[in-house]
Parts: C-alpha cells; structure tokens; sequence
C-alpha cells in the first residue's frame, strides 16, 4: 500500500445538531457510514476512527467498514486532542496520515488520492482548496507530526500550525472531485444530502 494512513475525526459531541450526529441517517446510511463509504478505494494502508469516550456504536460500526477505532478520553479539551491520539494510533511504518473529518461525507477517495499524489511529490503537507481556500482533508509527512504535537491546542487542530509555517503547506485544488460541506446543524444534513442527489454533484464526488 502507500504507507499513508488515514485519520478520522469522530469525538466530537456534535451539540448544535443535538446529539448523536455521526449516527444521523444520511443518503440511505448513517453519517459515519456515509464518510467511511465515501473513503473506500482511497490509496491509504489503514483507516483510523479516533471516538470520544462512550462512543460504542460508532465504534460497532466503523468496525464494519474495515476501519481501527482508537478512543480519545480528553476530546473535550479540543480536535486537536483528537489529531495527537489519530497519529500515534497509525502503523509504525506510516510515512504520513491524511486527517479528515467525520461530519465531512462528501469528501471521498478523489480529495485524498491527490493529497497521497502532492506527498509522492515530495509535499511534507498537503491541505485539500476548494475555491482557493484551505479546508479538509490535509496531509502530513511523518517529519511534521512531532511539530503538531508541540505547537496544536484546542479546538483548531493543526490549522493555526500551518498558519504559522506557511513554507510547509502545498495547497491541492479538490473542487472538481470533493465537496467540504461539513454537518453541524440538522439543517446542514439535509443541504448535503439535497446536494447528493444531485446527478451532476453526485458524478463530482463519485457517489
């Protein structure tokens, strides 16, 4: 495989929508279904499912798509807790870990082969764009995880990190194969999933 393994942020408590987000019905299965279905086929070695204490089913149902479920105890102090236990849950022979986000399903295999094909290309950090803006999936090489580990806090995860070191970052246009519309709100899943039924969107994101 690529030696990339991917991150998958779960441990949040999703308070806007109400609770129980990840497990919310989404284009015929569950969100965390969705996210995990839409991965399938990405050049990773290894999917990582980091839960927040508690988080059960998820975990029955990560499990179900192949995926490692790791548990976060202190995801309430922030993603970046989340980021710290993903990366020291990958395989010792990981050369880098793709982190993507949970509520985040119409991001797909497309958006994380091009970061995978940006790293090969010799990027120690790829950040997916979506009309010239930086939002998620983002890469990173193995040799920047113990900066991530120093310079992360709160609930920024690696964001204010790549402020701050700019040179590291290879910006990657996904537009044409992933969308980053993320679920916070009960209003926000079902604008994604109008979206999904979208032919034209759908052959974009390849669902």
């Amino acid at each position: 495989m690529s030696g990339v393994s991917a991150v998958v942020l779960a441990a949040g408590a999703g308070s806007r929508f109400g609770g129980g987000k990840l497990l919310a019905p989404f284009g015929g299965r569950s969100l965390i279904e969705a996210t995990l279905n839409g991965l399938r086929g990405a050049p990773v070695g290894e999917t990582i499912v980091v839960i927040g204490t508690g988080g059960e089913r998820l975990r029955s149902v990560s499990t179900a798509y192949g995926a490692r479920v790791v548990e976060n105890q202190y995801w309430a102090e922030g993603m970046s807790t989340s980021v710290r236990v993903g990366l020291r849950a990958c395989s010792p022979d990981a050369r880098a870990a793709v982190v993507a986000l949970a509520d985040q399903p119409l991001v797909g295999a497309g958006a994380v082969g091009r970061l995978v094909e940006a790293f090969e290309g010799g990027a120690p950090v790829a950040v997916a764009t979506y009309g010239g803006k930086q939002r998620n999936p983002a890469l990173f090489s193995r040799e920047v995880w113990p900066l991530l580990e120093r310079e992360m806090s709160g609930d920024r995860g690696a964001r204010a990190v790549l402020m701050r070191h700019p040179e590291l970052v290879t910006e990657v246009p996904c537009d044409d194969v992933a969308d980053p519309g993320d679920v916070d709100t009960v209003e926000d899943l079902r604008r994604l999933e109008e979206e999904l039924s979208s032919p034209e969107r759908s052959r974009v994101i390849g669902q």
